[in-house]
């Protein structure tokens, strides 16, 4: 159990009337992603008669349940045990997990703040390319927008703060940079994020069957092409070239 202060973590809490929270810290490490993302899917397997939804957040998981048909304490203290039981920390990661390696180009007019990323993080364009390349990435949630992954994390020199201002429109599949994460978007939209690359994959997709692409839980490579490459995988489909294999 992790203490901070007055606070001390794993930390049950209410939210609201029908939601439990579990916190595994108030700062993001790969540890308390990993405890979040197992103790979902411990739950999930569990299959308690009640919960009608569950969730993993950056360092959390959320349990929602029909508080009218259940008792709300009941559930709580069956969740703490959960909770108290093993090392969260420590366990493994949910099953059926997917590898996906993405092509994206760096840098040109088409990401055009890798150069001021990478010089926050203190190497030149070329290294930001070669380390973000060769740096697996986990999905440690979906937010913000419809399928969106927040993925992480990059070496410690990559904790480049989010700009002052807004960029004010970065497009769908843009590849962004800040404390440490990356984050592929799945809408285009305004951002504080450094766009340093852009794939052609299209994350969201609400006419399909399976809406969101990514899963809490996945890796995700990226693999530097050219913009020749990437112009011809924006015209071959959503996919923009991504391939998924399962992990092991």
């Amino acid at each position: 159990m992790e203490q901070t202060a007055s606070k001390v973590f794993p930390r049950v809490s209410w939210l609201g009337l029908d939601g439990l929270l579990v916190s595994f810290t108030d700062r993001l490490n790969e540890p308390a992603n990993r405890a979040a993302l197992a103790l979902r899917d411990a739950i999930e397997r569990e299959s308690w008669p009640g919960v009608e939804e569950t969730a993993a957040s950056l360092v959390s998981t959320y349990l929602r349940f029909d508080a009218a048909a259940m008792d709300g304490d009941a559930l709580r203290a069956r969740l703490a045990a959960l909770v108290d039981s093993r090392d969260w920390t420590r366990a493994d990661l949910p099953g059926g997990r997917r590898r996906w390696t993405v092509p994206a180009v760096f840098g040109t007019e088409l990401a055009p703040q890798l150069q001021e990323a990478a010089a926050l993080a203190g190497v030149t364009p070329e290294k930001a390319i070669a380390q973000i390349a060769a740096t697996p990435l986990r999905v440690q949630t979906i937010g913000f927008a419809p399928g969106q992954p927040y993925l992480g994390e990059l070496a410690d020199h990559w904790s480049i703060p989010r700009q002052t201002q807004l960029t004010p429109r970065v497009p769908v599949g843009a590849l962004c940079a800040a404390i440490r994460q990356m984050t592929l978007f799945s809408v285009t939209t305004p951002t504080g994020w450094r766009h340093v690359a852009q794939t052609a994959l299209r994350l969201f997709r609400p006419d399909g069957e399976t809406p969101f692409l990514m899963r809490p839980g996945d890796e995700v490579r990226f693999l530097p092409i050219d913009r020749g490459a990437y112009e011809r995988l924006s015209n071959e489909g959503p996919d923009g070239g991504a391939v998924a294999e399962p992990i092991r």
